[in-house]
């Protein structure tokens, strides 16, 4: 029973992390959202959401290479847009641009990465709730 018990504490314990990581995180992303000037371009901070991803161009977003300048690259960040009626589909869009990478200074380029890493990491947490939901559809009424 203890073990049980134990492992019971953990989980919830884990959830309870997870959950105000989730806060915290979002709270962080939109300081950034406004100290990046992003807030020119999408006018809502939860509008931000309506984008399939963030990517970055100029650094590496990898975590072996995390923040690797790509010579020769201009540092921007790039939201993919998706609409499902336009003849093509997806669409890039700059919400920021920095200048080349090489010559963009270290605290910068750490939050232009600090962001995208911020909102995949909320995006994945929203994408875990859509399919959790679309799950629930397929419950039996017992």
């Amino acid at each position: 029973m203890s073990s049980a018990l134990d492992r019971l504490k953990n989980l919830t314990n884990k959830i309870s992390s997870y959950e105000r990581t989730r806060k915290d995180n979002l709270v962080l992303l939109e300081v950034l959202y406004n100290e990046l000037g992003i807030n020119q371009k999408v006018e809502e901070f939860n509008e931000l959401f309506n984008y399939k991803a963030i990517n970055l161009s100029g650094a590496s977003l990898l975590s072996e290479t995390l923040g690797e300048i790509k010579k020769g690259k201009y540092l921007q960040i790039l939201a993919i847009g998706y609409d499902k009626d336009a003849v093509v589909k997806s669409k890039n869009i700059s919400l920021g641009y920095f200048g080349k990478a090489e010559n963009v200074e270290e605290g910068l380029k750490n939050k232009v990465i600090e962001f995208i890493i911020r909102f995949r990491f909320e995006k994945s947490f929203m994408t875990l709730e859509h399919y959790y939901t679309m799950l629930e559809s397929f419950k039996s009424d017992e």
